[in-house]
């Protein structure tokens, strides 16, 4: 969980500027780990931009630096080349609900309010009214283990809201729940990011939950990460997982991740 201020880094003057209804902008951005001989690229040359509102999902294989570019975009790190924007407040959730186990649900989503300074009758209110968004009311006051892993991951969805931000990072959240589960939760995502306006960029290995739920697929290559391809999903909603429409452009963006691993080596 992690909140993170607007810029995180200076716009690059030479590059086409963001306009006001950007949300985050990326312009030939690298990032390496390690050094000399063990220096690892795991991004190369992205640009890439996402507008306020927008659901963007970003898909590829292991290792292609989908979660490395989430974490430049919170600003828990910092680009080896190029120029990471963000216009607004960041928010990111990962696999692992990460809830503390001795707080009680209400605590664990009341949390960055409480970091906030804001007082304990209003941080109870606004939990409490995060929960019934989460269609979690009258759950407050159970602890983390009497939970569900769905309902686990509606708890860290209501605390990242609590954030009050703009911008979520959701970093395969639903990718250690059964399928009936998964499905659930991607109404309840589509509901919340319908009603609130938020921005959303969504890592996932499953190109049909990909298709489900976002506005604009990015293809990223094998390592070094690149931006191989991207893919409007013209697809009105609400979706189905299983409908035909999803389906295809689910096995369009396969049948092009399968050439790039192809022609990576892996």
């Amino acid at each position: 969980m992690t909140i993170t201020d607007t810029p995180t880094t200076k716009p690059n003057l030479s590059a086409p500027s963001a306009t006001p209804s950007t949300a985050i902008s990326l312009r030939g951005v690298s990032k390496a780990f390690g050094h000399g001989g063990d220096v690892v690229v795991a991004l190369e040359g992205i640009t890439l931009d996402v507008a306020r509102g927008e659901f963007v999902c970003l898909v590829g294989a292991s290792g292609c630096g989908k979660s490395t570019s989430l974490n430049l975009i919170a600003g828990l790190d910092q680009p080896t080349l190029g120029d990471v924007t963000v216009h607004g407040r960041t928010a990111l959730m990962f696999q692992e609900a990460a809830l503390f186990p001795w707080l009680s649900v209400r605590d664990n989503v009341a949390l960055p309010l409480r970091l906030a300074g804001t007082p304990k009758a209003e941080r109870r209110r606004r939990a409490d009214e995060l929960l019934e968004l989460v269609h979690l009311g009258g759950q407050g006051g159970r602890r983390p283990h009497e939970l569900s892993g769905g309902m686990r991951q509606r708890t860290a969805l209501a605390r990242a809201m609590a954030q009050d931000a703009d911008i979520l990072l959701m970093d395969e959240p639903f990718g250690a729940l059964d399928a009936m589960t998964r499905d659930l939760l991607h109404d309840e995502l589509e509901r919340l990011w319908s009603s609130t306006g938020l921005t959303i960029v969504f890592v996932t290995h499953n190109v049909r939950e990909a298709a489900r739920l976002s506005d604009r697929i990015v293809l990223l290559t094998s390592l070094p990460g690149r931006v191989a391809d991207e893919f409007p999903v013209d697809i009105e909603r609400p979706r189905r997982i299983d409908s035909p429409e999803v389906s295809g452009l689910a096995a369009h963006v396969t049948d092009r991740l399968r050439a790039e691993v192809r022609r990576h080596g892996g």
